[in-house]
């Protein structure tokens, strides 16, 4: 590189840097994932608001404590724990205590990602972690749904309804119709329901370029072609239970996936597979969670397959 004095200036790789920055991603993230908040709301109720709000804030908080605490630069200008907040939070039922989701906050932001280093350094997705991990804690309340019909000013738990994927678990009796499930007007985690908003919100990633067609399309595909195969309704298994956005918004995490294209389709193709194996033979009937979980653990085996080699390398 020649200075203005033609002297040569000597510096370490990248040479070609972008205008996308760390925040500018993760504002596009939170700006794909507004048409699922407000479906939350208008399905839910405006305790949505509440849970959102409070994950959201003791992610940030928890970062910025635990890095002040350590010493190190603190980093929740790159919005990167609001974006694990929101996750989370829409992974959770609207009824959760908000103790609860307190708990869920600083396991994803503290043991899950700042323990491992920060942003960056974190081998899996936090709010996917952590909802496990709330799963597994707290089993009572993270399987509490409450149905869409509750009349307003009831107590939170006093129209409870079970999950499209528990109903085909017992059997597939008074299933809703695919309209509802397309809108989300059913029980189930207060951002997971509505498929056609997180659709928008996946779109407007590929468009704006922050993610790639590999992982989410061979995700969904898998899964829609395993069921078939298997004898269900592969239509009503995409869009049941948390696929869309595990899809879109986990599934896709620049962090946790693989970084080459083959490697996102690889990874797309294990979540599937694993999570129609989870939702049919599992004691659960959600798999989705666990499944890029269990991904995000192959990654650096899926990177160290399908990485080029410069010329000449060995191994």
């Amino acid at each position: 590189m020649d200075k203005p004095d033609g002297n040569l200036l000597v510096t370490v790789s990248p040479h070609i840097r972008g205008r996308r920055t760390t925040n500018r991603i993760m504002l596009d993230v939170l700006i794909a994932l507004v048409p699922a908040f407000i479906a939350s709301i208008v399905i839910f109720g405006v305790r949505s608001i509440l849970v959102t709000c409070v994950c959201v804030a003791s992610c940030v908080l928890s970062e910025w404590v635990y890095e002040k605490a350590m010493k190190k630069p603190v980093t929740v200008r790159d919005l990167s724990a609001c974006i694990t907040g929101v996750l989370l939070a829409f992974n959770l039922p609207v009824t959760i205590p908000l103790w609860q989701a307190v708990f869920g906050s600083v396991v994803a932001i503290i043991l899950v990602k700042q323990l491992f280093g920060g942003l960056g350094k974190n081998f899996a997705n936090p709010a996917i972690t952590a909802r496990i991990v709330m799963f597994l804690a707290f089993s009572i309340t993270m399987t509490r749904w409450t149905s869409p019909e509750a009349p307003a000013g009831a107590a939170l738990d006093a129209v409870s309804g079970a999950t499209p994927l528990a109903l085909i678990a017992k059997g597939g009796a008074e299933l809703p119709g695919l309209m509802k499930m397309f809108l989300g007007d059913h029980g189930g985690s207060l951002g997971e329901t509505c498929a056609a908003a997180l659709l928008l919100g996946g779109i407007y990633l590929l468009f704006r370029g922050v993610i790639t067609w590999h992982a989410p399309v061979s995700f969904i595909v898998v899964v829609f072609a395993f069921t078939a195969i298997l004898g269900y309704d592969p239509v009503y298994q995409i869009l049941a239970g948390s696929l869309f956005i595990g899809a879109f918004f986990m599934a896709t995490d620049y962090v946790t996936t693989p970084m080459t294209g083959a490697g996102r389709l690889i990874f797309g193709f294990g979540a599937g597979i694993f999570t129609v194996i989870f939702r049919i033979y599992g004691n659960y009937p959600e798999g989705v969670s666990f499944s890029i979980l269990l991904m995000n653990i192959l990654t650096p085996y899926i990177n160290r397959l399908t990485m080029s080699k410069p010329l000449g390398a060995k191994g």
